[in-house]
């Protein structure tokens, strides 16, 4: 009978990427209100919106929970994982019967360098409308704006 010998140690993972001159990273706040409308419902309102912007990357908006109507989001399984901002859950979005799949994220402990977007959500704009009001625009019932 053989004894096993010591454990060897498995290959290193990757840690987490740090921003720099090849890959920037910002992250600010949105200055002016920021809303998500998906078929005529506003479903997010918030005027402390952060603006992630990355790389070549679009700008992402990220919404505080407390500024969105949850509930009509439910988490799917998928994950994604970016080494700069850490693991991604996706959330879909059930309204009127609609079905659309993934079409919120959220990093819900991100990496050091970007720990603001925490726990936030954040839309994909070709899967619903994400716009800026003007400071002057008010909320308007007849379009299922509320405040």
């Amino acid at each position: 009978m053989t004894t096993p010998g010591p454990k060897l140690p498995g290959p290193k993972l990757p840690g987490p990427k740090l921003p720099g001159p090849d890959h920037p990273i910002a992250v600010t706040r949105n200055p002016r209100r920021v809303r998500v409308r998906f078929q005529n419902h506003v479903i997010a309102d918030s005027d402390a919106t952060l603006v992630l912007r990355e790389a070549d990357y679009a700008p992402a908006i990220y919404f505080p929970r407390e500024d969105v109507e949850t509930s009509f989001l439910t988490q799917t399984a998928r994950r994604s994982t970016c080494p700069y901002k850490g693991e991604a859950s996706y959330y879909s979005l059930m309204m009127d019967g609609d079905l659309i799949e993934n079409a919120a994220w959220s990093y819900e402990a991100p990496h050091s360098a970007t720990s603001e977007i925490s726990e936030m959500l954040a839309f994909y704009p070709d899967k619903v409308e994400v716009y800026e009001l003007d400071e002057t625009e008010r909320p308007d019932p007849r379009r299922g704006e509320f405040i």
